[in-house]
């Protein structure tokens, strides 16, 4: 494994492991996968190196939480725990009853990174900020991050807290390139990191799906991912993740992923549907890409992204707001509960 290049108090691993999947059945998954499979990566995760778990509030209304809290085990307070609040009613006491909720759910003392789940469309980040304030002057939270925020936002957020704010977590992938505009440089000229979420493009860029094996899940299935013209537009960098990797004796995701953290400001959180499949992520932090090669997957990329405009704001947008419906019952219940039982 290897660890981003950060002054933070504990490493923080190249590739990571995302854990909305962990107990929310839109993603397809069993309840044996809940209960034993989710278990299993996590501790060979763990082994691995894996330091970064990503989890949230939301993600099935604080079940993902437990579920990762009681995998880790012995090793919560030694790994890179990052949890998200869903930013309704941002108040400073709620946020941190919130806060203490998650940390009670995920079995732990501190929150390594707190990330703000979406940039409030409503309202700044200012009364957000005073909360997470008060949680790092309590010990409750180490690092501030934020989700899905541009760079002028990420500054302003950063005026309001008064100090850095470590991370933003965006869609990075071959097929969504747009940070590369202006917020990977920002995060490489300050020290601030880039945490790439759905780096393969939910299954896409595996070469797994195709216009004869279309998912049935619910996430990709409504995915524009997974439209037959995506399909078609994604064919030649499949091809060229192929081909790539061949010469490295990898398969087309663990390319896919190698190029993502490629970039020295980039943690990726892939999910992981099995053992082998967290092990084929951790493997690829491993592959070094020529420069020949790197410059062969963007010119593929480019192709499908211009002729699919995959990068533009406005589809960036309507994903989160997909997002964002899957997640509604679950803000609702996790934010119910929490007022009425506290943390």
């Amino acid at each position: 494994m290897r660890y981003l290049d950060t002054d933070t108090t504990k490493r923080i691993s190249r590739i990571g492991l995302g854990t909305w999947q962990f107990g929310s059945p839109e993603w397809g998954y069993d309840e044996e996968y809940s209960k034993r499979a989710a278990t299993a990566i996590v501790r060979r995760a763990v082994e691995l190196g894996i330091t970064i778990f990503d989890t949230a509030e939301i993600y099935a209304a604080g079940r993902s939480e437990r579920i990762l809290g009681s995998a880790l085990a012995e090793d919560r307070e030694s790994v890179f725990l990052a949890d998200k609040i869903f930013p309704v009613a941002p108040g400073g006491p709620l946020v941190k009853q919130r806060a203490k909720a998650s940390a009670a759910r995920l079995g732990t003392s501190r929150l390594d990174l707190y990330q703000v789940h979406y940039p409030n469309p409503l309202s700044d980040d200012r009364a957000i900020m005073r909360g997470m304030r008060s949680l790092r002057d309590s010990g409750l939270v180490d690092e501030v991050g934020l989700s899905g925020y541009s760079v002028a936002r990420w500054r302003a957020a950063e005026g309001a807290l008064g100090t850095r704010i470590l991370s933003n977590q965006v869609q990075y992938s071959l097929v969504a390139r747009s940070p590369e505009n202006d917020l990977l440089p920002f995060a490489q000229a300050n020290g601030r990191i880039i945490i790439a979420y759905s780096p393969l493009a939910q299954g896409l860029l595996s070469g797994r799906y195709h216009g004869a094996n279309s998912p049935t899940d619910r996430v990709r299935a409504t995915s524009a991912h997974f439209r037959p013209d995506s399909f078609a537009r994604s064919e030649q960098l499949i091809k060229v993740l192929r081909e790539v990797g061949a010469a490295h004796a990898a398969t087309p995701a663990q390319i896919a992923l190698a190029w993502v953290i490629r970039h020295p400001a980039v943690a990726a959180i892939p999910g992981a549907s099995s053992v082998e499949q967290v092990e084929s992520n951790a493997a690829a932090a491993e592959i070094n890409l020529s420069d020949d090669e790197d410059q062969a997957l963007r010119a593929a990329s480019q192709w499908s992204l211009d002729a699919g405009r995959q990068s533009s704001p406005l589809r960036q947008y309507l994903s989160r707001l997909k997002h964002c419906a899957y997640c509604a019952p679950y803000v609702a219940k996790t934010l119910w509960r929490d007022l009425r039982h506290g943390a």
